[in-house]
């Protein structure tokens, strides 16, 4: 059964980013602290709301992190494709672009929750998978798309 952390565990650390623009359109983007340790790019978890979706972390123009939407799967995630989650949570938190929302960095690499600040909410902390199971698992999914 997995452990249930809250966001104010010593094991979670909480940083500000702002729910930005992503370029001219109304949808939203993360500008994340630029810090490689706490955002490594790649494909990890992302939890709006107490639900689970897949995101990518990447390096922006600028050369800070990012967060551009988050999606039901991993494979979504990557070819950003499917319903934009991030999207639908500010739409329904009514978060207004340019504001700031809290960041929990639950496992650095692996799971991250997004709030308003001031909110309170518990993560469902699971294992990390294997490395080489999801190197295996991603050359897999890959093959199956082309």
């Amino acid at each position: 059964m997995p452990e249930r952390i809250p966001h104010d565990h010593l094991s979670v650390e909480t940083v500000r980013a702002t729910l930005a623009r992503r370029g001219r359109s109304s949808r939203p983007r993360l500008a994340l602290p630029d810090d490689a340790d706490r955002f490594p790019t790649g494909t990890t978890r992302l939890v709006l709301d107490g639900e689970t979706y897949h995101t990518q972390i990447e390096s922006a123009l600028d050369g800070d992190r990012e967060i551009t939407g988050a999606y039901d799967n991993a494979r979504l995630a990557r070819e950003r494709d499917g319903t934009d989650r991030l999207d639908e949570w500010r739409q329904s938190s009514g978060i207004d672009l340019g504001r700031s929302v809290a960041v929990d960095v639950v496992e650095s690499g692996f799971l991250y929750g997004v709030r308003e600040p001031g909110e309170s909410t518990v993560y469902e902390a699971t294992e990390p998978p294997d490395e080489g199971l999801a190197a295996i698992a991603q050359d897999l999914d890959g093959d199956r798309d082309g």
